[in-house]
């Protein structure tokens, strides 16, 4: 059994929907509104561009100086992409941005959890862009666009490229991303290539309380172990990017590689007692870090991901 590894941050709270505070919180965003995100004054701006989106269809600055994000396949593709936001949400009791994009990333401000998001922060940051989910943000919309001009992703299960492709629509670097993600693919061709990965199938799990998340093929993780060349075990995904099984059930996720995620991957400890004790089926078995397997959605996450899978490979 080969274990494998790498490593990830505050929880604020919501404002009322009240027409006070939207007032507040327009109040808030509209003091920067005259400057122009790099400190120059007179300038001549270029013009907006109009943006389609899960919403309807919003004016956005040509170059967006201050985004802030609020899911994490916008984290990175903004990072990837070279727009380093001033503030993005954070999963559960996390602090901050992954450690897999860098320290520059460390740096930005927590507004919030991804379901949860913080409007006081966010105004408080005077975004001149905010990118957000209609399935997890939808509710907080109006208050949003009060504060700056608001693009939604229909929903985070969507096809990944597609997200990054409104992303990067969103920050007027849509050929850039073309490329991020053409080199994407063709690094999964040499891998399916080198290793002959062809034929073999590949099960990500991720230990829950009390239960196993199965990632399914349309999920970005098992997207990517697919893109290299491997096959998803047949199930019914019911149109969904993971199901949840028992402890009991381990058995079905038996498969040629399996992956198993860790927020320490370094730890075999953190291999739930029902997985060791299968040892026997799952003959390649490895520990994942999360951080970029489940929540590393996007360009950088995709390639951290494939260099996990090559290593793997490399190792037999």
């Amino acid at each position: 059994m080969i274990l494998r590894t790498p490593v990830r941050k505050s929880r604020a709270t919501l404002v009322t929907t009240s027409t006070i505070t939207i007032a507040f919180l327009a109040f808030l965003a509209g003091c920067t509104a005259e400057s122009s995100g790099n400190g120059e004054t007179g300038a001549v701006s270029e013009p907006a561009r109009t943006v389609e989106h899960a919403r309807g269809a919003t004016e956005v600055p040509a170059q967006p100086q201050r985004v802030v994000v609020l899911e994490p396949v916008q984290l990175d593709t903004s990072v990837a992409l070279g727009v380093m936001p001033v503030g993005t949400t954070v999963f559960g009791s996390a602090s901050g941005a992954p450690d897999y994009l860098g320290p520059r990333a460390a740096q930005i401000e927590a507004v919030g959890t991804v379901p949860e998001p913080s409007l006081e922060a966010i105004a408080a940051l005077h975004p001149d862009l905010i990118l957000g989910t209609e399935t997890r943000h939808g509710e907080f919309y109006e208050q949003l666009s009060a504060i700056a001009p608001t693009v939604f992703m229909a929903s985070q299960s969507d096809p990944w490229q597609e997200n990054v492709d409104l992303v990067a629509t969103a920050l007027g670097k849509r050929e850039e991303a073309s490329r991020l993600l053409a080199d994407y693919d063709d690094r999964c061709a040499e891998i399916r290539e080198e290793f002959s990965t062809e034929g073999q199938t590949a099960q990500l799990i991720r230990p829950r309380e009390d239960i196993l998340t199965l990632y399914g093929p349309t999920s970005f993780a098992g997207s990517t172990l697919e893109c290299a060349g491997f096959t998803t075990p047949d199930r019914d995904w019911a149109g969904e990017i993971s199901i949840d099984i028992s402890p009991e059930l381990v058995a079905q996720a038996e498969a040629d590689l399996v992956v198993v995620t860790s927020p320490t991957p370094g730890d075999p400890g953190t291999l739930p007692d029902v997985v060791t004790n299968s040892v026997a089926q799952f003959p390649r078995l490895h520990l994942v870090d999360q951080a970029y397997w489940i929540a590393g959605v996007g360009p950088l996450g995709g390639m951290t991901v494939l260099d996990d899978i090559e290593k793997i490979l490399q190792e037999g």
